[in-house]
């Protein structure tokens, strides 16, 4: 499956691009807002975009070399970056964009275990795992039952999460959990039968739980949004597309926090969603929200 870039031309519509300014993709992923940037002001505008999968790097790099699309990539979770501007020279960007969660190449083609419909190992790392770094096996097969139940509540909002994380340590006294399957049949097991019926797979939260943190990602997004903040020049936007209710939250209270100190004014009071016609087209943006934030 390729991947859509998600509220395309909102996002870039909102960012009030223009000659000589300097846009960061915070999370390039397979170049589709980057390429957009170069399709409407090729050469005049600065592109730089980071992402923390090196494989989304590469293929960023492939895509945006086919469009003749001049710009700096770099595999870096963008918690750091004010360290990579910094390496870059550059001391203000006039725009940056957020595009949270997973891109449908990652959980289709990462052999990290982020799909649920793939038997891979349950590693869920942006990165390809590393001796010492945490892993969604690490989670599973060595947290306390109570870590685990707490994990899965509060980051995959799952209301059933004592009973998967009993029935987790239950399974992995006998055997460890190594891949993707193997969690999703003691999710079926532990879930009740009607659970199934509902709008979501039985395995949603829980594999949003481990992703999210394995890779600290609300706790990158808190860093990402302060360093990304102090590092726009003044009358420089903010633009953030979140697709889950936590993300979403963080966003929210940053931007009201912005405004309320006269630190920025918010361009969206409520987000903006995808069109009708966006969302059939691509059934993953169905949750998106997109919100924009200008600094004073």
């Amino acid at each position: 499956m390729s991947h859509k870039a998600v509220l395309l031309q909102e996002a870039i519509d909102a960012l009030n691009l223009f000659t000589g300014a300097i846009f960061l993709d915070a999370t390039v992923g397979s170049g589709g807002h980057a390429s957009e940037v170069c399709n409407r002001f090729r050469g005049v505008v600065r592109v730089i975009g980071l992402d923390a999968d090196p494989e989304r790097i590469e293929h960023a790099k492939k895509v945006l070399l086919e469009k003749e699309c001049p710009a700096e990539l770099v595999n870096e979770n963008f918690r750091n970056l004010d360290q990579v501007l910094k390496r870059l020279g550059v001391e203000k960007v006039n725009a940056i964009l957020f595009d949270l969660g997973l891109n449908s190449e990652q959980l289709e083609q990462s052999g990290r275990g982020f799909s649920f419909q793939h038997d891979e190992p349950l590693y869920m790392t942006f990165a390809a795992p590393e001796v010492g770094k945490l892993t969604a096996q690490e989670i599973v097969n060595h947290y306390d039952e109570d870590e685990i139940a707490d994990t899965i509540y509060e980051l995959g909002e799952e209301k059933y999460s004592r009973r998967i994380a009993a029935a987790i340590v239950e399974v992995r006294k006998k055997n460890p959990i190594q891949t993707t399957f193997q969690l999703v049949e003691i999710l079926k097991g532990a879930l009740p039968k009607n659970y199934e019926r509902g709008r979501l797979h039985v395995a949603t939260r829980t594999f949003q739980a481990l992703r999210l943190a394995v890779n600290d990602e609300l706790g990158a997004l808190q860093e990402g949004l302060a360093k990304g903040f102090g590092a726009l020049a003044p009358k420089g936007r903010m633009a953030v597309i979140s697709f889950h209710s936590l993300e979403d939250r963080i966003v929210k209270v940053f931007f009201r926090e912005k405004a309320h100190t006269d630190e920025a004014v918010l361009i969206t009071k409520k987000p903006l969603y995808p069109t009708e016609d966006e969302t059939r087209e691509n059934p993953r943006a169905r949750s998106a929200k997109l919100r924009i934030i200008e600094k004073i």
